[in-house]
């Protein structure tokens, strides 16, 4: 079906057919219905094909910490986020944990783009790994398929950092977007659809030189892992992280049209899994036995400004959003986040269903939210 297609679909069809999982694969999660979105967030994984990410035997443990005592209300914020699920770790110990929306403890919930943070973190395993000699190989050495492309320059590093300086429209609601579309590309006998999208965009910039929002260029993430590994993204992702850190369930990974993972997004976590990963990341990225899955310098540069975007105080690292204080966080369309502070030890990860997939009053809320918490952290001390 055509974009134009998919679009008339959604804003026509209702009632029943609407709660089927194939009605709701036959368009992107943008142009779902909000009431649907309550629902469709938490069946990622049975409306779209997956893989699974097996979780290990033995679970991190997270203590029970003092109650968060915040001058805020909670139950009003959660609210005014249209939040699934909040939770506030410090020192590995939980101090507020709350669900709304029929979401509980054992339920999973889309990570949109969290799931970018992820794939970087993988990136830097296959570095450790021997699979990835150097983030400034072209990524024509792993994915032969984009030689004679307008990628034919474009470094690892260019991906990571959204600088590879192609023509791009990440516009979520419109049906006839690049970001879109991809979604939808066709698979051809022998072909990544990814690739077969991505060969045909133009260059507006030399590679480096500006950031544009592009989940396209994450989608390569997943390609070139796969490539170099000669893994799946999900069995990697246990083999390096789900298992031996020991998330508590196993995690979904959304398939693209040719059987590969997501990388821009896509995986099915729970809320306390999602606070493991920030866990995970704060603690070094390190497992069982005190090893780090990644390089000695990696966590400092991935979660640390690589590239400006033009925004006071902030920037971005390797698919990491970065604040100046050392601050930075994982970020999602429709309100996901994992926010990190390494100098309280702080976690705080919400899941939900905001009316729009950006939404900046909502956002400025949110931040404004995490900085309440530090501060009232910073009082009880």
């Amino acid at each position: 079906m055509s974009p134009i297609g998919i679009l008339c679909l959604a804003l026509t069809v209702g009632g029943a057919a609407a709660q089927d999982p194939s009605w709701l694969e036959q368009q992107p999660p943008s142009l779902w219905p909000s009431e649907r979105r309550d629902a469709g967030f938490r069946q990622m994984h049975r409306v779209y094909t997956s893989n699974t990410v097996p979780a290990g035997g033995k679970v991190h443990a997270f203590a029970a910490g003092t109650p968060l005592t915040t001058s805020l209300d909670v139950n009003t914020y959660m609210e005014s986020q249209r939040a699934s699920g909040l939770i506030i770790v410090q020192d590995n110990k939980i101090r507020l944990e709350k669900y709304a929306r029929g979401f509980d403890e054992r339920g999973r919930w889309t990570s949109m783009s969290i799931g970018k943070s992820v794939s970087s973190t993988l990136v830097g395993a296959a570095i450790k790994d021997g699979y990835i000699k150097s983030l400034d190989d072209k990524i024509t050495t792993y994915i032969k398929e984009l030689k004679g492309s307008a990628y034919e320059d474009v470094t690892i590093r260019h991906l990571l950092t959204m600088t590879s300086g192609m023509k791009w429209d990440e516009t979520y609601t419109n049906p006839n977007s690049d970001n879109v579309r991809l979604r939808y590309e066709p698979v051809r006998p022998g072909s990544n659809a990814t690739v077969s999208y991505l060969r045909r965009l133009t260059r507006e910039v030399p590679p480096g030189t500006r950031w544009l929002y592009n989940s396209g260029d994450t989608e390569l993430i997943g390609v070139l892992l796969t490539q170099a590994t000669g893994k799946t993204l999900s069995a990697y992702l246990s083999e390096k992280i789900w298992k031996p850190y020991g998330m508590e369930q196993s995690a979904y990974w959304d398939l693209t049209p040719s059987g590969v993972e997501r990388s821009g997004g896509g995986m099915s976590v729970t809320l306390r899994d999602y606070a493991r990963f920030g866990q995970f990341i704060l603690d070094g990225a390190k497992v069982a036995g005190g090893t780090s899955i990644v390089p000695p310098d990696w966590i400092a540069q991935a979660t640390t400004k690589q590239t400006d975007m033009g925004v006071p105080g902030q920037g971005y690292g390797y698919l990491w959003w970065t604040n100046d204080d050392g601050t930075f966080a994982a970020r999602g369309i429709f309100g996901q986040s994992v926010f990190i502070d390494g100098k309280r030890r702080l976690i705080i990860a919400t899941t939900g269903n905001w009316p729009a997939p950006t939404d900046a009053p909502l956002s400025v809320a949110r931040t404004a939210f995490w900085r309440t918490v530090q501060a009232d952290i910073d009082a009880r001390r």
